[in-house]
């Protein structure tokens, strides 16, 4: 078998860290994963062998022990002042797991909200207490009917990113009457160090207003003078992916700043800082090279920074997150069937198989790196080097650039990607009309569908003949 050339670099570059030559690291898969009987990885008690052989590949396997100890620690962390970021993950069953952790839930569309609302029943209490209060709306382009809908369902922050969505608020509260909470995002010029199209805090940027421009603080002196809102504090997030800690701590600083004469006794919108989100953005790792900080690391640093910026300023607001990532990433797995495999002589072997882009668009949009293993042979070591690539019919469906296998690797085998919790069926898409994979919470030993297989009758149900 050809194989990839190797190095630290190849492997995703940063801090050392594990053999990427060896067995699987245990730190990049879910909490409760452990090798058993015939080498086989089991998480959540169940057998990734067997999942695949009931629930077909390819398939996301997400461990609800480590979802639900990632939400208590990020609970923990700030104090109680942590949402979800859903377009991390969504789904009615994790709308449900999340809240019954005691999180609240970021939303960044109608559909996300819709999807929220719909978790629940009317008398349902694992939401404990009214589901809209503990949803907040994101969104650089909300539409009327999105802010309509806010509105009517009740959700308990709205993140204003513009004047124009400050004039929609107007135009509804003079139909309805309604004045919702509202936090103002604004764009601290904190530049993250992480890729171009996930950072977020730099003054050139889509979202939010800029503080650096002085439009922000025009938009505080005028959401101040609104009777058609509640202005209830500021939000502001610098990006994604973000393993340096301080970045986030600066933007507090810079956002502190800000606020203190707005905010303060004398200013325009004295007495209405109630809470400042700080968003969320923290970076995990995804390969056997990166480390990353931990939730209780990020947020005994952000809350440390409050507490001092607080007392020289005089605040009494909360301190809030949003994590999504960081909840959700690690706690899955995606299983594939290998498929062809070619060897290109003296260059590569690509390895194929039933998933791809359209489950995993990230090393497509953002030339992220993965790992990769076997499920049936998971405390091996894995010496030979393969591009792991999918099925769709694009030269940029890489999954593993460099993909570390066991020896003897075959079509029919089945092969896992660790750390793809995130950002994967989230953003994934029906691109040449394959379905996107099904999605298992497992637990005790139990393995529950929370999204079925998408298939060719459902693409077929929205062509109009």
């Amino acid at each position: 078998m050809t194989t990839e050339p190797h190095s630290a670099a190849a492997a995703g570059g940063g801090a050392p860290g594990d053999d990427p030559s060896g067995p699987i690291p245990l730190r990049l898969l879910p909490d409760t994963a452990e090798v058993l009987a015939q080498g086989h990885l089991h998480i959540g008690g169940c057998d990734l062998v067997d999942l695949a052989a009931e629930f077909g590949t390819p398939l996301f396997v997400y461990d609800e022990a480590h979802l639900r100890a990632r939400c208590r620690e990020a609970i923990s962390a700030f104090g109680g002042g942590a949402a979800y970021a859903a377009k991390a993950f969504l789904c009615a069953a994790m709308a449900r797991l999340a809240m019954s952790e005691g999180m609240d839930i970021d939303v960044a569309s109608g559909g996300e909200l819709q999807t929220v609302l719909r978790a629940f029943d009317a008398n349902d209490a694992a939401a404990d207490g009214d589901v809209a209060q503990r949803v907040v709306l994101h969104g650089n382009n909300k539409s009327i009917a999105e802010l309509a809908m806010a509105r009517e369902a009740g959700v308990g922050r709205i993140v204003v990113d513009s004047f124009a969505e400050l004039d929609c608020l107007d135009e509804l509260h003079r139909a309805d009457g309604a004045v919702p909470r509202v936090l103002l995002r604004v764009t601290p010029g904190v530049r993250a160090e992480t890729h171009e199209y996930i950072s977020t805090g730099q003054a050139d940027s889509k979202f939010g207003f800029g503080i650096g421009q002085g439009v922000a603080i025009a938009a505080v002196e005028r959401a101040a003078e609104m009777s058609s809102i509640e202005l209830a504090g500021i939000h502001c997030h610098i990006g994604s992916q973000v393993f340096r800690v301080e970045s986030l701590a600066r933007a507090l600083d810079v956002v502190a700043e800000f606020a203190a004469p707005l905010f303060g006794d004398a200013g325009p919108a004295a007495g209405r800082l109630e809470e400042l989100s700080i968003g969320g953005g923290l970076g995990i790792a995804y390969v056997e090279s990166e480390q990353a900080p931990t939730i209780t690391e990020w947020g005994a640093t952000l809350r440390e920074r409050w507490r001092s910026l607080s007392k020289l300023y005089g605040f009494e607001a909360r301190l809030v997150a949003e994590p999504g990532r960081a909840i959700a990433a690690a706690a899955a797995v995606t299983l594939y069937t290998v498929g062809s495999i070619k060897a290109v002589p003296g260059v590569r072997t690509y390895v194929a198989v039933d998933g791809g882009y359209g489950d995993n668009p990230r090393p497509m949009l953002y030339g992220s790196d993965y790992t990769a293993f076997m499920p049936a042979r998971a405390g091996e070591p894995r010496p030979d080097r393969v591009r792991l690539v999918g099925k769709h019919c694009e030269s940029g469906d890489v999954i593993v650039r460099s993909a570390p296998v066991p020896a003897g690797l075959a079509a029919g085998d089945l092969v896992a990607t660790p750390v793809t919790g995130a950002y994967g069926y989230s953003m994934g898409a029906p691109y040449n009309r394959i379905g996107r994979p099904a999605v298992v919470f497992v637990a005790d030993g139990e393995a529950r569908l929370v999204i079925r297989r998408e298939t060719i009758d459902d693409m077929l149900t929205l062509d109009v003949l």
